[in-house]
Formats: structure tokens, C-alpha cells, sequence
């Protein structure tokens, strides 16, 4: 009732002021662009392959009716036939060329030729729930699933660690050149990717972690975007409650571990969801470095369902859902905190 009063609100409080009228035409026009492709994607993902390809395109998954008919060993499409001002239910047998062979259920016997144009198929609405059943079954998916969370959870906490230490160091010390060796983290943002692959597949290499996770993982640990954002937002926290602690015996550690990572946690929460996002959705490094089918991720997993001639879209929409899941997830457990940790890191 709360929510329902909250988005019946009006300005004009016992009429519509044009205000509101614009107000939520903007937001409604905002939720349709951020959400629906989403649901565009949901629906389409328990369309059958024939629905995926059909012209126009429907929202909801449609299927086509069939019929058993004494005689034929599949069952037979219902189509509606337009035929001298009356639509009759005929089922067809065959197609040839621009004719289709139909017959009428009610006298099986008799065979009838329908231009394809004149016929409107009979459908109805049916999700395919094989799309996400037969994937279970003839993939590897649990594998793939395990390997993504296990990629996904060590190099997040890899990266918290990492990215928060370097953050205290620059935020909470003071010592020659600290400016510039931020600057040059900073600077590595402007480097593509493309440039850096080969050097970091050579030291992979090197190390003999081809066709291992950790050659996945360690790789993006350190990431600038996390330092930036780390620091910027530990400059808000008082030198006052660090020289406190130095003053009751603290160690540099206790202080990190024990009150800057605490006050940090609306920042910690940003960047989780970030690495979450990047390391989940990360597709081109761990195709590089993996090889053995065991070892993939669900992205490379998804690409399985890809062929030289065929893509089975219908298993890919599918699967692409699910791999949506564990980020909405973790986006809905932790998004109370962005605006504070984006708020709060100097951008204001």
C-alpha cells in the first residue's frame, strides 16, 4: 500500500498537474528502455527455434497447435483457411512449392490445395522449458557454473585486497612521488586491452598457468578503476582516527584491517559489484588462456552452442538468463550502497 501511494502521488494533489504528466511519461519511458530488452530477452528465451524466427516477431513465446490425425505418424499443424468468406480449421500434410496439401478433420479422407499466402497459423502461448532443461542435460553446464563462481569469488576477493591496500597506501601515507605513481595507475586506464594481451599471455606462459584458473584470475587483479575509487574515498576518512590508534599501540594492519576497511565498506561494495560484473562477463582472457573444456567458464560455455553453420539461439537466450541471475542477485544485495560509495569518492 505504501508502494501504491508512493507512485500515486500527485502535484496537484486531487488532479493530474501537467508536471506529473511529464514526470511520469519520462519515467515510464526510462523503465521501458533500461527493462525492456530484458524482458525481451526473458520471453524470447522459452521461444522455440521456429518462433525465434518468425516474421513479424511476438513478445510471447507462441507455439504452433498440432493434431494426431489416424493415418499419420506426426502429429499435423492446425492451420485457419480463408475460403469463400468462411475461415475453416484444416490440418496440413505437406507443402509444395506455393501449395499446401491440407485435409479437413472432420472427412480426413479428403485432400485439399491451399496457396500458402491464404492460411494463418493456429497458435497459442507455450514456453519451452527444454530450452533450459536439455542444456542441463547435454552440457557440462554445473562445471562451467562452478568454474565461473570460483574464477569469479577468488579474483574479487583478490581485488578487494589488493586494489584497498594500495588505496591506504596512497590515501593515509605520505612519502615522495606518491602523486605521480597514482598518476601512472590512472594512466593505465587509457591502455586497451588489445595491446596488453600478448605480453600477459607470454608471462602466463612462462609460469605454466595455461589452462589453469589462476591464469584467469591473478592477471586483473589490480585494477585502476579500484584504486581510484578506493582512495578517493579513504581521503574522507580522519587522519585523527589513525594517529588514535598509533597512539594505543595499533599496528599499520590493525588499522587497515580493523578501521579502514570498515568505513570503507560503502566503496568496498561499488567495487565488488563492478569486479563481480567484469570478471563474470569476462569472455576474451579466459578464451585465450583455457583450452580444456573443463576449465571453462559459463561465457565460454555459452559458446558451445555456437557452430560454423548453426547458432542454437534458443539454448543461448536460455542459458544467458541464468548466467543473469547470480549478478542480479548480488546487484540487488548491494545497491543500497552505491549511490553512498560513488557519492562519497570525490566525484561531488
Amino acid at each position: 500500500m505504501a508502494i501504491l501511494a508512493f507512485l500515486g502521488r500527485r502535484r496537484g494533489h486531487g488532479r493530474l498537474h501537467p508536471t506529473d504528466i511529464i514526470t511520469y511519461a519520462y519515467l515510464g519511458l526510462g523503465v521501458l528502455v533500461m527493462f525492456g530488452p530484458v524482458l525481451w530477452l526473458v520471453l524470447s528465451s522459452f521461444k522455440t527455434p521456429a518462433a525465434l524466427l518468425a516474421f513479424p516477431p511476438s513478445p510471447l513465446p507462441y507455439a504452433q497447435e498440432t493434431v494426431t490425425v489416424e493415418g499419420y505418424d506426426e502429429p499435423l499443424p492446425l492451420y485457419d483457411v480463408a475460403q469463400g468468406g468462411a475461415t475453416r480449421r484444416l490440418a496440413q500434410v505437406r507443402r509444395i512449392g506455393l501449395e499446401a496439401q491440407m485435409i479437413d478433420l472432420a472427412n480426413p479422407d479428403e485432400t485439399v490445395s491451399v496457396p500458402v499466402d491464404a492460411r494463418t497459423p493456429v497458435q497459442r502461448v507455450a514456453f519451452a522449458w527444454s530450452n533450459y532443461t536439455d542444456p542441463l542435460r547435454q552440457f557440462n553446464f554445473l562445471t562451467y557454473l562452478k568454474n565461473s563462481v570460483v574464477v569469479t569469488v577468488a579474483a574479487t576477493v583478490i581485488t578487494l585486497l589488493i586494489n584497498s591496500m594500495a588505496a591506504f597506501a596512497l590515501s593515509k601515507y605520505e612519502f615522495r612521488g606518491r602523486n605521480a605513481i597514482f598518476l601512472v595507475i590512472i594512466a593505465t586506464l587509457m591502455i586497451p586491452i588489445s595491446v596488453i594481451l600478448v605480453p600477459v599471455y607470454l608471462v602466463i606462459t612462462e609460469i605454466g598457468w595455461v589452462n589453469s584458473l589462476w591464469g584467469v584470475i591473478i592477471p586483473g587483479a589490480a585494477t585502476p578503476t579500484g584504486v581510484f575509487l578506493l582512495r578517493q574515498y579513504m581521503l574522507t576518512i580522519p587522519d585523527e582516527l589513525l594517529d588514535s590508534g598509533r597512539i594505543d599501540g595499533a599496528s599499520e594492519w590493525r588499522l587497515y584491517w580493523q578501521v579502514v576497511l570498515p568505513l570503507a565498506a560503502p566503496a568496498l561494495a561499488v567495487l565488488t559489484i563492478f569486479s563481480v560484473m567484469w570478471r563474470w562477463n569476462d569472455f576474451l582472457w579466459p578464451l585465450i588462456v583455457l583450452n580444456r573444456s573443463e576449465l571453462f567458464t559459463l561465457q565460454l560455455g555459452l559458446n558451445a552452442f555456437q557452430g560454423e553453420l548453426q547458432v542454437q539461439w534458443h539454448y543461448v537466450l536460455a542459458m544467458t538468463v541464468l548466467t543473469l541471475l547470480p549478478i542480479t542477485l548480488i546487484f540487488a544485495f548491494l545497491q543500497r550502497f552505491i549511490t553512498t560509495g560513488i557519492a562519497s569518492t570525490g566525484i561531488k
